[in-house]
């Protein structure tokens, strides 16, 4: 999303002063304020012309629902606005603090993505699949009855404290309202600008699901418009609020070291006056940080990164280290030693596995560092590196494909390897699926074969609620990542795609057969 023009800022500023003095209901109403503050005479909130797609999502039984969307499809109703109608409503149910509820709502847009990769035909499965299962969670928690997200006023920030600051010490004191109505103030103003003091927050402590809410809700805005920006971004404030509590409850110390370290850094390097440099390193400095950052305490991956950028290496650069590191994550993984669920038995890598959680994090943290100031782009990176490293311990010495699982699929002919690989995934036999892929990449064959086999079985299989995230994931990283390194994404995905086959997606089969899809082939 592109940052607002000089223009652009002055209207916003003269609009948030304009909103301060009438207050927020009047500034709804003259269209000054955000969509995303209206209420309705009960004091819901509301969504404007998005409300009748909304309320749709919200109020259809999970059976009813696909017959109802593909009525709407056939009307003209395009699939943005159906991801966007079921944003809004996952929001309003859950407002980022149901654990299904976030899963599927970062799963949007990601689906969305995948559906530009099919045929015409097939390109409505995987938006489907996750309004099945958006709409699924909303109707098992109480539909229209249960909604986490209401009105809220926007406070009146403290003189001479910059808002994000007055953000976060309201975070950190655990006080919901204080953070809601910080939020919703500096929501008033440009939307870059709110972005980055929501950053403060986020950087505040390292969960996956805390990075990945924030930039997942940040790609959904160019499918609701920035009118809801409020709406979706609220959301990463109340799981950090809820989070804190957390930390607080169980005595969990960890955040300290981070608030600690992260400004120690920046100043200690000068970060916050340095211009992002433009030094592309070699393979080898790549190699060698990436492993870094794999291997090391979660200090010394941060003082890496850090001192990196002060001596003018490129963001992109760095990134692409750090997501090399969460790779190997993914690659060095044992699999489970016992089984978290029906759906995850022992030796599984997917869903909530290190490699995959690691792999997802780092994405969120390169894509946020893009699109913030040159404060947050230094910062998320060095969180970033920080929240890679420390999970190493306990994993394989060596990372898939072993030499030997390489060694058994050197005499499979080029043109086999695929249809090798997807018998490899439905015999859930990781080492060979990611030996197969690995090898059809060190032949230098295309690339988009094998992202059209694993992208079947993004669609089709469950996934433990990370299949769309993770895919969508692989490929934004391998697109970024220098050609000697990138096909270590491929296989990875390979591997995660044969520990999730074979658990089906809800939902999926009555969507092929409402579209007459007979297969995803």
């Amino acid at each position: 999303m592109n940052r607002y023009h000089r223009r652009e800022f002055l209207a916003e500023v003269g609009k948030g002063m304009l909103v301060a003095g009438v207050g927020s209901a009047l500034a709804v109403d003259l269209g000054l304020a955000p969509a995303s503050l209206a209420a309705d005479a009960t004091g819901r909130l509301t969504f404007g012309s998005m409300e009748p797609l909304v309320a749709l999502m919200q109020e259809t039984p999970a059976e009813q629902l696909l017959p109802a969307v593909l009525e709407r499809i056939g009307a003209g109703t395009d699939l943005r606005q159906l991801v966007a109608a079921a944003a809004l409503a996952n929001a309003r149910s859950f407002g980022g603090q149901d654990y299904e509820g976030y899963h599927a709502i970062m799963a949007l847009a990601p689906s969305y993505q995948m559906a530009c990769e099919l045929p015409a035909a097939q390109r409505a499965l995987p938006v489907l699949k996750v309004l099945y299962r958006n709409t699924s969670h909303i109707q098992q928690m109480g539909g229209r009855n249960h909604e986490a997200l209401h009105p809220v006023e926007p406070a009146a920030l403290p003189a001479g404290q910059p808002g994000a600051e007055a953000l976060r010490a309201a975070t950190r004191r655990q006080d919901m309202e204080a953070a809601e109505r910080a939020f919703a103030a500096l929501a008033q103003r440009p939307l870059d600008e709110a972005y980055n003091d929501l950053q403060l927050v986020v950087q505040d402590y390292i969960d996956v699901h805390r990075v990945v809410l924030a930039w997942r809700s940040w790609v959904l805005l160019d499918f609701t418009g920035k009118e809801y920006a409020h709406t979706l971004l609220r959301q990463s404030v109340r799981f950090c609020v809820d989070e804190e509590r957390n930390l607080h409850r169980y005595k969990n110390s960890g955040e300290e070291a981070l608030r600690a370290l992260l400004p120690k850094l920046l100043d200690r390097h000068g970060l916050a006056n340095r211009s992002p440099g433009d030094r592309r390193p070699d393979d080898a400095w790549t190699e060698q940080i990436s492993q870094l950052i794999y291997a090391s305490r979660r200090d010394q991956a941060a003082e890496a990164v850090a001192e990196a950028l002060a001596e003018g290496i490129a963001p992109e650069a760095v990134g692409e280290a750090i997501s090399l590191a969460a790779n190997q994550l993914v690659l060095h993984d044992p699999g489970r030693k016992r089984a978290d669920s029906p759906a995850k038995p022992i030796g599984s890598v997917h869903g909530a596995s290190v490699g995959v959680h690691a792999s997802d994090a780092a994405n969120a943290w390169r894509n946020i560092a893009r699109v913030s100031d040159r404060r947050n782009t230094y910062a998320s990176l060095i969180v970033g590196a920080y929240h890679t490293a420390g999970q190493s311990g306990g994993l394989n010495p060596q990372g898939y494909p072993f030499a030997e699982h390489r060694e058994k699929v050197r005499n499979v002919a080029p043109e086999a390897l695929l249809s090798e690989a997807e018998a490899a995934i439905k015999a859930k036999d990781q080492a060979r699926a990611c030996a197969l892929v690995h090898r059809y990449g060190e032949l230098g064959r295309p690339a988009r074969p094998v992202f059209d086999l694993l992208l079947r079985y993004a669609i089709s299989e469950d996934g433990a609620l990370h299949a769309e995230k993770y895919y969508r994931t692989v490929t934004e990283e391998f697109a970024t990542t220098r050609p000697s390194f990138r096909w270590r994404q491929l296989a990875a995905l390979a591997r995660v795609t044969a520990s999730e086959y074979g658990y089906p997606a809800p939902g999926v089969a009555e969507a092929r057969r409402l579209l007459k899809v007979d297969s995803l082939g």
